[in-house]
């Protein structure tokens, strides 16, 4: 005879399963590389850098 079966378990598993391949499907869509992150990193502080470059000496706030 064959040993029961926990349908539950199955249950449980199968939607773990379905989770983990959808959010697997949805990372390679919308997610980005550590490269990519870095580049847009520097490409950023680059920016400011130059803006705060062309600022001259009499913009304080103060």
């Amino acid at each position: 005879m064959a040993e029961p079966v926990n349908l539950n378990r199955f249950r449980k598993q199968k939607a773990r399963a379905e989770r983990k391949a959808r959010a697997d499907e949805n990372a390679v869509k919308h997610g980005r590389t550590k490269a990519q992150k870095s580049l847009e990193t520097a490409r950023r502080n680059k920016t400011l850098r130059d803006l705060d470059a062309h600022r001259s000496s009499d913009d304080t706030d103060a």
